[in-house]
This record gives C-alpha cells, sequence and structure tokens, in this order.
C-alpha cells in the first residue's frame, strides 16, 4: 500500500487546508476549556521554530547524529505537540521522556541523546531535571509558569522575521527519511533503548491505520487523550487525528478521566487494558451496593454480556434481551463515558476477553490492537467492518503491512514501519532487524488464518525443573478474568511447578466478605484481609477454577497474597503498565522462596 510523502509536521498545512478548526488541540485551564485553533497552532509553532534558531539549534545534515536533540519531560497538553511540531519543522530531533521516569534513566537519556535543551510541565519534574547530571543541556524551559526557570513563551518571543522565512526554507528542505524522534524503551529489563523513527515511519503507520481501521476524514469527530504521548502509540493516534481533522481535547489527569468524559461527550479514546480493567471494576463496585430488583437486573445485564460473541447470532430470545439490557442497565454505562463512544482502541498489552466482550455487548466498541515501538507501532488491529473483529485476538495485519510466523511462532513483521534502528546500539539493531523482518519477540499463532493472537513473549517462557515449558501470560490473563484478583505475576522457572504471586482486588474482597457477612471490621487493612482465612480459601477457589483451563504443568499449585497494588512510581511497572517481570521477582524473592519452601 501507497503512503503520502508527508513529514508529521505537514499535517498542519493539512487541516488547514482541507479542514481548518476552531478547536484543533483543547486542554482545561483554571477550570475552563481553551482551545487553539490549527492557524493559532501554525502560528505558535512556526515562532517556536524560528526561536530554536536563535538558540542556534540546528538539524545539521538531517541525519540522527547531527541534528540538535530536543528533550520534553510533560504530561499531555497542547505544548507537547507545539515542541514536536517546532522541533520536527527545523529538523531537530524530540526525545520524550515518561514523566514517571526515575532520576537514573533520566540522566542516561539525556546524556546520551545529548539533549541540547528541555522542556517541563510542572515544577515537579523541573526538580526532578535538575537533580541530574546532565552534561550536554543548556537550557531549560517550563510549560508551567514556575519561579526561576523561563516560560516557552520566552522561546517564541526570539522569532524573528528573517528567521520565520528560514523556517519556511527549511521546512521545504526536509527529507521524510530524517530522524523525527528517538524513543527510548524501559522495556521490563535492562538499560533504555532510543528507537529511531523517521517521518516516514510514523507516517507510514498514520496512513495504513487510517485505512484499516478505518479514520476517514472526520472534522466534527472529538477525541480524548489521555494515555502518555511520551508513548509511540498516542503518539500515532495524535497524527491520526490530526490528518484527520479529529479534535483532541487532553485530559487533566487520569483522575478526571471520568469528569472529562462527561464534559466533552468524545467519539473516541485510545487505552491501555489496565485502565479499561479500572473501569469495569468501579461498575461492578457501583453494582455490588444496589439492592433488590436493581441489583438482580444489574447481573442479568452483565452475565448476558459475558456471552455476547459479535461473530455469532445469539437467537431471537438473547437478542431481545441484549436490547433490553442496553437499554436498562448498558445505557448508562455509555453515559458515564460521555454518551457517544464510536471507538475505544486498547493495546500495549493483553485485553481480557470478558472485558471485551462485556464492553462490546453493552454498546461501548472496544478494539484490540498490537505493535512494538520499533513498528512506529501498530503492526495489527481489530477492525469496525463487519467480521473484522475477534474477540481474543489483536485483528488483521494492518494494510500495508506483512506478518509471518517464524518457526518457534515468533512474529515477524516486514513494512516501511519499521524503525531506523536503536540510537548508537547497530548491534542490537542486528538482533532484531533481519533481511528487512523485525522480530518482535512476541510468540503468535494465526486464528481462521486472518486474526493474529499473542500467547506470550518469547524472553518470558520458562522451563520448569521437570523440563516443560510455560507461557504466563495466558495463564495470567485467564486468572485475571476473576473479580478477585487485581494483579498476578506467574513463578516457577526451573521450579517443580509452577506458582503465583497475586494483588487480590481489595473491593472485590470486602463486598465477598459484606455478602458473607464476615467482614470483621470495615476500616480493616490490606495486610489483616489477606491473612484472614476465608479470603485465602476464596482465592485459592478462583485459582482452582481457573487452572482447570489449563494443563497440569501449567496450573498454579501454590500462591501468596500480597496487601499493595504493582505500579510504575515503586518500579513492578513499565510506564504502559506491562509487567516488570525480573524486578518483582528480586523484590518479591523472599515471598517466591515461601512459595516453594
Amino acid at each position: 500500500m501507497e503512503f503520502p510523502t508527508h513529514r508529521l509536521f505537514d499535517a498542519v498545512n493539512h487541516q488547514l487546508k482541507h479542514f481548518p478548526k476552531s478547536d484543533m488541540l483543547n486542554a482545561k485551564i483554571d477550570g475552563a476549556w481553551r482551545s487553539y485553533s490549527t492557524q493559532e497552532v501554525n502560528e505558535i509553532v512556526n515562532k517556536f521554530s524560528a526561536g530554536l534558531l536563535n538558540l542556534n539549534v540546528s538539524g545539521y545534515n538531517f541525519t540522527a547524529e547531527g541534528s540538535d536533540k530536543i528533550a520534553i519531560i510533560s504530561q499531555n497538553r497542547p505544548e507537547w505537540v507545539f515542541t514536536d511540531l517546532a522541533a520536527q519543522q527545523i529538523g531537530a530531533i524530540l526525545i520524550p521522556v515518561y514523566p514517571t521516569t526515575n532520576p537514573i534513566e533520566l540522566e542516561f537519556i539525556l546524556n546520551e541523546s545529548e539533549a541540547k535543551h528541555i522542556f517541563v510541565s510542572t515544577k515537579e519534574l523541573l526538580d526532578k531535571v535538575k537533580s541530574v547530571n546532565a552534561k550536554f543541556l543548556q537550557g531549560i524551559y517550563s510549560f508551567d509558569q514556575i519561579e526561576g526557570v523561563h516560560h516557552y513563551s520566552k522561546v517564541l518571543d526570539l522569532a524573528t522575521p528573517e528567521l520565520l522565512e528560514k523556517v519556511e526554507e527549511l521546512k521545504k528542505q526536509i527529507p521524510n527519511t530524517h530522524t523525527e524522534t528517538i524513543i527510548y524503551t524501559s522495556g521490563t529489563t535492562g538499560t533504555p533503548k532510543g528507537v529511531m523513527l523517521s517521518h516516514a515511519n510514523i507516517v507510514s503507520n498514520v496512513f495504513f491505520s487510517k485505512a484499516s481501521f478505518p479514520f476517514p476524514d472526520q472534522p466534527q469527530t472529538i477525541a480524548l487523550s489521555f494515555l502518555p504521548l511520551n508513548h509511540i502509540f498516542e503518539k500515532l493516534i495524535t497524527y491520526v487525528y490530526l490528518f484527520s481533522g479529529i479534535s483532541i481535547y487532553y485530559a487533566e489527569s487520569l483522575e478526571t478521566i471520568g469528569d472529562n468524559l462527561k464534559e466533552i461527550k468524545p467519539n473516541g479514546f485510545t487505552t491501555v487494558p489496565r485502565l479499561l480493567e479500572k473501569v469495569y471494576e468501579k461498575i461492578m463496585s457501583k453494582g455490588e451496593e444496589l439492592k433488590g430488583i436493581k441489583r438482580a437486573l444489574f447481573f442479568w445485564a452483565v452475565g448476558l454480556g459475558r456471552k455476547y460473541d459479535n461473530r455469532k447470532d445469539g437467537g431471537f430470545f438473547y437478542n431481545t434481551q441484549l436490547k433490553l439490557a442496553r437499554k436498562l442497565i448498558f445505557g448508562k454505562w455509555k453515559e458515564a463515558l460521555g454518551g457517544n463512544i464510536d471507538f475505544i482502541i486498547t493495546g500495549g498489552a493483553a485485553a481480557s476477553e470478558k472485558l471485551l466482550r462485556i464492553f462490546n455487548a453493552a454498546g461501548i466498541p472496544v478494539y484490540e490492537g498490537y505493535g512494538p515501538t520499533e513498528h512506529s507501532p501498530v503492526i495489527s488491529v481489530n477492525r469496525e467492518q463487519e467480521g473484522g473483529t475477534y474477540f481474543g485476538t489483536v485483528g488483521p495485519a494492518l494494510e500495508g503491512v506483512e506478518v509471518k510466523l517464524a518457526e518457534d511462532g515468533e512474529i515477524l513483521a516486514k513494512s516501511p514501519s519499521i524503525m531506523q534502528g536503536y540510537y548508537k546500539r547497530p548491534d542490537l539493531t542486528d538482533e532484531v532487524v533481519k533481511d528487512g523482518w523485525l522480530h518482535t519477540g512476541d510468540i503468535g499463532i494465526w486464528v481462521e488464518d486472518k486474526f493474529l493472537k499473542i500467547t506470550d513473549r518469547k524472553k518470558e517462557l520458562f522451563k520448569t525443573s521437570g523440563g516443560k515449558y510455560v507461557a504466563p501470560q495466558p495463564i495470567e490473563n485467564k486468572m485475571k478474568e476473576s473479580r478477585y484478583i487485581e494483579q498476578i505475576i506467574v513463578v516457577g522457572n526451573d521450579r517443580k511447578f509452577v506458582g503465583a504471586l497475586i494483588v487480590p482486588s481489595y473491593h472485590g474482597l470486602k463486598d465477598y466478605l459484606k455478602e458473607h457477612n464476615d467482614l470483621p471490621n470495615p476500616n480493616i487493612s490490606n495486610e489483616e484481609l489477606i491473612e484472614l482465612p476465608r479470603v485465602i480459601k476464596l482465592i485459592g477457589s478462583v485459582v482452582d477454577h481457573y487452572n482447570t483451563y489449563f494443563n497440569q504443568v501449567e496450573q498454579v499449585k501454590k500462591f501468596k497474597l500480597l496487601p499493595r497494588e504493582w505500579g510504575v512510581d515503586t518500579g513492578e511497572m513499565t510506564p504502559k503498565l506491562s509487567l516488570r517481570r525480573k524486578i518483582i521477582s528480586d523484590k518479591f524473592k523472599d515471598l517466591i522462596e515461601d512459595i516453594y519452601s
């Protein structure tokens, strides 16, 4: 499939020409939404580029090594996109950093990339940047007004008519093969690797995604953005929106997503399964509080949702019930998401098939996709079209992307979206890109010769002491279907049997104990809760139930309960909310030893 020879910053002129908007980018400031029109964004970004030129920022020779690097560490907001576009227009390379990145990794990223200037959003992030020894950093600018540091508007003030003309000249010269960004992936282990992505890499993925999902030009459509722009998934979808004329509204924070959804009533958003799980848990928690007929109707609707199959006609009786459930129960779920949701796209980790069935049954369309940063990122996605979605898979391969499975099941992809390589690490690049094929490290199978299903990570497979291989992800994903299991990691490498560390759902446990009049104290601590014999017995019965889906070798024989969720801040999860297995195994090695003692 062909794609335009655009650079990413061409999205602004494309929008100006085809569907100039009054609300291209939007953020809530002091309780009110502030909208930036396409024309205003264009003017800000051009001044920003000119100001960077005044600071001697250069895209010298338009090479990854020769071009200056501009770092950004910020929550999602219009200024993030301004910075990205401004750097692009003069050939500088953006180095995005997660706000949650620890100081050690931050220092490594800033020094390896030789970042010349950095833009921060808040005082907290400013302090983090100041705490590290960034050897090449010449300037720090903030998006918030913070004492002791220049506001980013000072860079715009450096623009002159001559420099604005220079910006226009440079824009014409920048090839779409030029490196647009270097995204450092923390991964689950090891030192961060800088993934070099060119304009062509990302633009190809933008237009392949637009054709596949599809995303036609939709100037009346609104999207809410809250996944970190530092991650290629949200960055990619941002440019899908910009090239499609979709207005972007930035959530104030993860805590305000619910309120922001009701305010702006978006047509769609992207998310990760963990956040969908949180939404579902909140809905179920409210359902537990209902009494009498309302409670009965709620769980009747949820039961219907669990049986939903988009690929089979449920028959007259089921369809009639589902229609009634959507009117009586599920309609309220839709209203809680603003009432206008046409699409939710989830990626970054495996989504629970149970959740996909229930949300889609409720008339809330959730589509699962897949792809690593090294592929800009999308390799496959379920579709809106009839027959284009298969729950439990990550959909058909994207238009323009060739996918095949190696002999060991590893997923290989070939397309113009494959990265240019790892920055300063050609050795690592050669390990994952061979003969034009990206070796993803994920294991998969084909369903119906069309839909790709991820079964595990190649490096996460482990072998028991009996020599049997075990894939932990399918076991974990199945166990998490229980309303009583919040998080789980399966262990057992070189051990006699499979074990697990489990973080139970504390809301679920308390509701269960209340139902059975066995909650000793409403304010009971998590530490006390997991010691209760009834709780241990309950989780044991859940594990026994889901064990029946697996063969004897894969079944969890023993487990330990933990009193606290794993998180990004505490180091057990990556910023895209994937488990860091090595860190969890090291951190809780004593508990793991207890399983096998």
